[in-house]
């Protein structure tokens, strides 16, 4: 009987110890990829209450199946109460974000999401009353960028292109402007083209004490339509029409303008002193009266940064920024009490900020080093000290650190080496902290605002990191290697163990575009994930962020400007040749791949090699710059009549007939951003050439390429077009 038990407790101990060998020689699968199974999870949205003690969450109930929006205590993460729920209110139809007003009294909800564009949107909207539990439709489900006025006695809002604001103790509706039409006029709204390269959708803003509405007109009559046919699944395709300026042709004539809610009237402001093109920002400063605003030149390298006083309708240059190059439009321009601002510049060579009195006159510069600051948190007025994200540690690191307002006694918050986010509460007493590394799935922590101490774990990612075990994944590892005489960026993915007796094939992967970084030291993505599952089939990846890209200095960044795809295609070319030299890899089976401006580069790399790449694979590409919008080209290559060569001596389109090797296009009908037209004339160029290649269009995709099984099926002819390529599997 003994020897029985002994038998069989050792068939169990064998049993479990070879399922557990099996199970960690699990092979990635393009299906797992994709299904989302590998996808660390987040935080839902948290908004911090103005006591900065607690902070609310929309949330599914797993009991009701319905949205709440839940009140929780920062530092012991209790649930206190549902101050929502949708469950009382059958009406309303999937509500995907809220909004508290500032006396947290009353909730805006948001329902029936209908996209616009990448960031804009038409939505229901609903009012909800915490003292009478009651809930008000706000008009119809056409409404964009509502929000709360800063006392909270009005919604204001966009609709049909018109500016309106609603009194909500009256349920009345006051109209603000009255020329709004589509593709004509917008206010209060921005155009497709500062959406994209603004990233921005609001152009309004209340002052401070809600007296005033600043908003932003923009006139977009002459600026020429771009077409998509929609091919949807009815018997005709229909066009979705919008205005599009491209490289060198007209923008939207953009205004300022000022409504006082006490008299009715708007005034117009005069900016013609300060000859611009574009106006980027607004905002209200600490003086209910005083609005600052940022206006940039065609060229977009001179910024001038204006304060307007209400009171006398008369403007005066707080800052000008002027840069060889171009000067970045960002976030952080921070007014303090007093009124004096915060404001991030490159103007010694790295992103560092700086602190001018209420007069526009520096007082000092607040960081300084051979690192970027690469987010500004804000500043606590309590204890005098300002919060922001910065790469001290390398340009593949982020740390989060605060700093008196006088640039002294800096404090490195985050410990962890990787990429460390922060998100404060609304007295800066608390902040939540992401941090996540090559190794390492995002882990969310609370901390400590005053000296960064660690309170509690929100979220680990421990169930990722055990399904993860049972995979066979491959170390991503770091370095630098030296390319035209700078030091770049790299990562590589190997298989565990090199076979010594063969040759390896290489993909590499890059997006190269300017300020842009892949060689960070974070968590994967699900381009990873691919990778891993190429290298497990028997290749090498590399990535190689070359000239042009983020984290090494404005000069390091900004090389490229005037001649997007030299440097950028000369480095790639240059590291897929010292790849080859490594002894493990086949020189002659190298490819590329990239999505967007790594389309881009893609194409080109393949055409200008000479050999040196075998296969690309690009996806939604520019295939020349004079196809793509006016912000962003003429940011980097100026306009096309002044910049002829640039603009024609670095585009895919007049490097086709160099072409050797494989190419596999892709691109969506509907990408609005990168217009399959570029993609098109590729294909027609390649023809006329006699060149061969492989394509592949998506009906009715915008530049992500998704939904359903669109990205499945996306990778799976990635995948069969690599591995035909490199590895000669089929």
């Amino acid at each position: 009987m003994m020897r029985g038990n002994l038998r069989a407790l050792l068939a169990v101990v064998i049993g479990v110890w070879c399922a557990s060998l099996f199970a960690q020689d699990r092979s990635l699968t393009l299906t797992e990829i994709w299904n989302g199974q590998f996808s660390p999870k987040g935080l839902q949205s948290i908004r911090s209450m103005a006591d900065g003690g607690h902070f609310t969450v929309l949330e599914r109930s797993s009991v009701s199946k319905s949205m709440e929006i839940n009140k929780y205590d920062y530092t012991s993460g209790q649930k206190l109460e549902v101050i929502f729920s949708s469950a009382d209110f059958p009406e309303l139809e999937g509500v995907f974000e809220y909004e508290l007003s500032a006396d947290e009294q009353k909730i805006l909800i948001k329902t029936q999401r209908r996209a616009q564009y990448r960031h804009s949107y038409f939505a229901q909207h609903y009012l909800y009353d915490l003292s009478s539990k009651s809930l008000t439709k706000v008009l119809g489900p056409d409404l964009q960028e509502v929000s709360f006025s800063p006392e909270g006695r009005f919604l204001s809002f966009v609709r049909d292109n018109n500016l309106f604001y609603w009194v909500i103790s009256e349920q009345k509706l006051v109209q603000v402007t009255f020329d709004g039409k589509q593709n004509h006029i917008i206010n209060g709204l921005t155009d497709w083209v500062y959406e994209e390269e603004f990233g921005f959708v609001q152009a309004y803003q209340w002052s401070r004490d809600g007296d005033y509405l600043a908003f932003l007109r923009f006139d977009e009559t002459h600026v020429p339509e771009f077409s998509m046919d929609v091919y949807g699944q009815g018997l005709y395709p229909t066009q979705s029409v919008f205005k599009y300026p491209k490289a060198g042709e007209q923008n939207a004539e953009v205004s300022l303008h000022v409504y006082n809610l006490s008299t009715g009237q708007t005034s117009d402001i005069d900016l013609s002193q300060w000859p611009y093109e574009y106006i980027p920002r607004i905002k209200w400063t600490k003086n209910n009266n005083q609005l600052s605003v940022q206006l940039l030149n065609r060229a977009q390298n001179q910024l001038v940064l204006l304060q307007v006083d209400m009171r006398e309708i008369n403007t005066r240059v707080l800052l000008k920024e002027r840069d060889e190059a171009y000067v970045d439009i960002h976030d952080d321009l921070t007014f303090l009490n007093d009124n004096s601002f915060i404001w991030p510049s490159e103007q010694d060579g790295w992103r560092h900020l700086y602190h001018y009195n209420a007069q526009g006159e520096l007082i000092r510069q607040l960081t300084q080093g051979s690192y970027d600051v690469t987010a500004f948190y804000g500043f606590n007025p309590r204890i005098g000290r300002l919060y922001f994200q910065a790469s001290k540690r390398g340009s593949m690191y982020r740390d989060i650190y605060s700093m008196n307002i006088s640039g002294t006694n800096t404090v490195r918050l985050s410990q962890d080496k990787g990429s460390n986010s922060a998100d404060f509460s609304a007295d800066f007493s608390h902040f939540i902290q992401n941090h996540s590394s090559s190794q390492t799935p995002n882990r969310y922590t609370l901390h400590s605002g005053l000296e960064g101490t660690q309170l509690r774990v929100l979220e680990d990612n421990a169930a990722l990191g055990n399904l993860l075990e049972q995979y066979v994944l491959n170390p991503k590892t770091f370095d630098s290697i030296y390319i035209n005489g700078n030091w770049l960026n790299t990562y590589t993915i190997k298989p565990r163990v090199i076979d010594t007796t063969r040759k390896y094939p290489v993909l590499m992967y890059q997006y190269s575009g300017p300020g842009s970084q892949q060689v960070v030291d974070r968590w994967n993505g699900a381009n990873d994930y691919w990778h891993q599952y190429l290298v497990n089939q028997g290749m090498i990846v590399v990535c190689v962020d070359g000239r042009g890209t983020g984290g090494k200095g404005r000069d390091f960044k900004k090389i490229t400007q005037g001649k997007l795809g030299l440097y950028e295609v000369e480095d790639q070319i240059a590291a897929a040749q010292y790849v080859a030299r490594w002894p493990e890899v086949d020189p002659e089976k190298i490819g590329i791949w990239g999505w967007s401006y790594g389309g881009f580069m893609s194409a080109n790399c393949l055409f200008q090699s000479q050999g040196v790449f075998s296969m690309a694979i690009a996806v939604a590409p520019v295939t020349s710059w004079r196809f793509y919008d006016s912000i962003y080209t003429e940011r980097y290559m100026g306009l096309p009549e002044e910049n002829a060569q640039g603009y024609d001596a670095y585009a895919p389109l007049d490097h086709v007939t160099k072409m050797t090797g494989e190419l596999l296009l892709i691109h969506g009908t509907a990408d609005d951003n990168v217009h399959v037209q570029n993609s098109m004339r590729l294909i027609d160029a390649l023809v006329k050439a006699n060149k061969p290649f492989d394509w592949l269009i998506y009906p009715d995709k915008n530049h992500g390429i998704y939904g359903g099984y669109t990205r499945h099926h996306l990778y799976r002819k990635m995948t069969d077009f690599v591995e035909k390529n490199l590895l000669n599997n089929r």
